[in-house]
């Protein structure tokens, strides 16, 4: 069966007047189910209020429009208040209860992705409500309820039956939401846009990557992630993760070009991608990017806490370790051909710039 690694774009789930909820599904991308990975995006309008909730799957955020609020509970632990923007990211580890609001004009999207190994259904998320028509309030029965939480028999109905909406709601605006907490940033949010630069090559591109240093709930979250933004018509260096992680890719802006190249020398992608595209590199497969005139940027995860990739173009590729007489023989070319190969690219750049 061919494997087909064609960039999707998400289908709605559920919504209303307080915005949406979309995923990609496993029937259209099945590497999202081969590999685990779950990938959803929350759209909210002003005043819209995505209700308390619970996944089974470790995810993280990545807010690719607008500000709002997001609430965060810790097992165990008191409710973080957070304010959140473009290009914050959060690790969500297992068991974490979250919900978001937008107070803003602008429309609110918040990227996840995650992964669903102990999750209750391959590559998709599933997310348990605390309240709403589908909320886990409403399975158990009055006495249940009542008896649980000491409250009589009117007052859990109330409790229970008065919110009709599922998932996504529209609040009022008279209702004054819980204000964030300027120090609740710190240890759950990083902002890519903002951060320190992990690679920064001049008229090429730039990287911010989330570890466990910069954003400590990574390392319970249990995989990678990283911002890549390269400019107008530049180039990633060819290159693959060597300890079989896969690569999840969520094309944030820009356009351009994608080619992937698997086993026997295949390019099995080659397509053209832009914003909204959601597009994973099984693992080992090699996968190469060059932007169109108005740059190309994404944010992907990596199924491994701290991946190693290699790079097979610039000064540390592994065309430069190898023996001069083993490229030669390899490639079958005489000493001046290999010479010219292996003088190009000498910088450690993983972004190459136009050239003149």
């Amino acid at each position: 069966m061919e494997l087909d690694l064609s960039p999707r774009l998400p289908k709605k789930v559920y919504g209303g007047d307080g915005g949406s909820y979309f995923q990609w599904c496993p029937e259209e991308l099945p590497m999202l189910r081969d590999g685990n990975i779950g990938a959803a995006k929350l759209a909210l309008e002003k005043y819209g209020l995505a209700l308390p909730r619970y996944s089974d799957s470790p995810k993280v955020a990545y807010v690719l429009q607008g500000a709002g609020t997001a609430g965060i509970v810790l097992p165990e632990k008191e409710e973080k208040v957070i304010a959140i923007k473009k290009g914050d990211s959060i690790a969500l580890p297992f068991g974490v209860v979250t919900w978001w609001f937008n107070n803003e004009d602008t429309e609110l999207v918040i990227l996840f992705l995650g992964e669903t190994h102990k999750g209750h259904k391959a590559g998709q998320f599933t997310d348990f409500y605390l309240t709403g028509s589908n909320g886990i309030f409403t399975g158990f029965s009055t006495e249940f309820v009542g008896r649980a939480w000491d409250l009589d028999e009117t007052t859990v109905k109330k409790l229970v039956g008065s919110q009709t909406g599922n998932g996504i709601v529209k609040v009022d605006a008279s209702l004054k939401m819980p204000t964030p907490k300027k120090g609740d940033r710190e240890g759950f949010v990083l902002n890519c846009l903002e951060a320190p630069l992990d690679v920064d090559i001049k008229d090429g591109g730039r990287v911010v990557v989330l570890n466990t240093k910069n954003l400590p709930l990574v390392g319970e979250v249990g995989f990678g992630a990283d911002l890549v933004r390269i400019d107008g018509h530049s180039m990633c260096s060819p290159g693959f993760s060597c300890d079989s992680a896969l690569q999840v890719t969520y094309i944030v802006g820009g356009s351009g070009r994608v080619q992937i190249v698997g086993a026997d020398g295949k390019r099995v992608l080659e397509t053209h991608v832009k914003a909204g595209a959601l597009f994973i590199v099984p693992r080992f497969f090699v996968v190469s990017k060059i932007a169109d005139s108005d740059g190309l940027s994404w944010f992907s995860i990596v199924t491994t806490p701290d991946p190693i990739f290699t790079h097979l173009a610039g000064r540390t590729s592994v065309w430069k370790a190898l023996s001069p007489e083993v490229l030669q023989a390899a490639f079958k070319v005489d000493p001046e051909v290999e010479k010219a190969f292996r003088s190009k690219r000498t910088s450690d750049a993983i972004f190459f710039p136009p050239s003149n």
